[in-house]
């Protein structure tokens, strides 16, 4: 199954491109929002600011049908500053709108975490509903991913955090919900544990349960039948 990967300029864009490419994924990148509208699964990659990165989606036209993506229940990854576009609003140099897919804003990591942004290598601790989430396969709780980050996702709802990190506070590092999934680290630059953590969502993309290559239909390989991305 062909996946998108949005490209809207985030630097990130290469390595992640490499990565999943690396675990076995058939990948289209594109900045064309119908092609992003036809895909079977989407990937929304992201470095540096969130009032940029909404200014660039806007402008391709991208950030208009990313919530009708997501509610038609495909296989979603945003990653870094791909996942905080998905709030309601950012802080970062001033509040404002981001895609409102996910309740919740995008705060400064307080200056009691000591340096920041916080750069390096950091646990990531599975909260209990989503031990066993297929997304984890082969991950054990507490494994270290690598962050890049001055700001977090406060989100609204605490059943959808799957992965909280400290630094300075407790936040979520990852998200789940039904189809849509986000990271706060770059699982491009995370070694063996961030390449699985990719490996696995490519799998229930495609519909099967990683791990055992058995077909399944859990909410992340959900996606409706649609025509072949060109």
């Amino acid at each position: 199954m062909t996946i998108a990967v949005i490209n809207y300029g985030a630097g990130n864009l290469p390595n992640v491109v490499r990565a999943l490419r690396a675990v076995g994924a058939d990948l289209l990148i594109t900045d064309d929002p119908e092609v992003v509208r036809a895909a079977r699964a989407v990937v929304l990659p992201g470095v540096g600011a969130t009032a940029d990165t909404m200014r660039s989606l806007r402008a391709l036209g991208i950030a208009q049908v990313l919530p009708e993506v997501v509610a038609s229940g495909r296989p979603f990854l945003g990653i870094c500053v791909g996942m905080q576009v998905l709030l309601t609003a950012s802080v970062e140099f001033g509040p404002h709108d981001c895609l409102g897919i996910v309740d919740g804003t995008v705060r400064r990591l307080p200056d009691e975490a000591g340096k920041i942004p916080q750069i390096g290598w950091n646990q990531v601790r599975f909260t209990p509903a989503f031990a066993s989430h297929p997304l984890f396969d082969g991950i054990p709780d507490g494994s270290d991913f690598y962050f890049v980050h001055s700001f977090y996702c406060a989100v609204e709802a605490p059943a959808i955090v799957a992965g909280q990190t400290d630094y300075g506070l407790a936040f979520p590092s990852v998200i789940v919900r039904d189809n849509l999934a986000a990271v706060q680290f770059h699982p491009e630059k995370s070694g063996r544990y961030g390449l699985k953590l990719l490996s696995n969502f490519v799998a229930l993309a495609g519909g099967t349960r990683p791990g055992d290559g058995s077909r399944e239909s859990p909410a992340l390989a959900g996606a409706p039948t649609m025509s072949p991305i060109k």
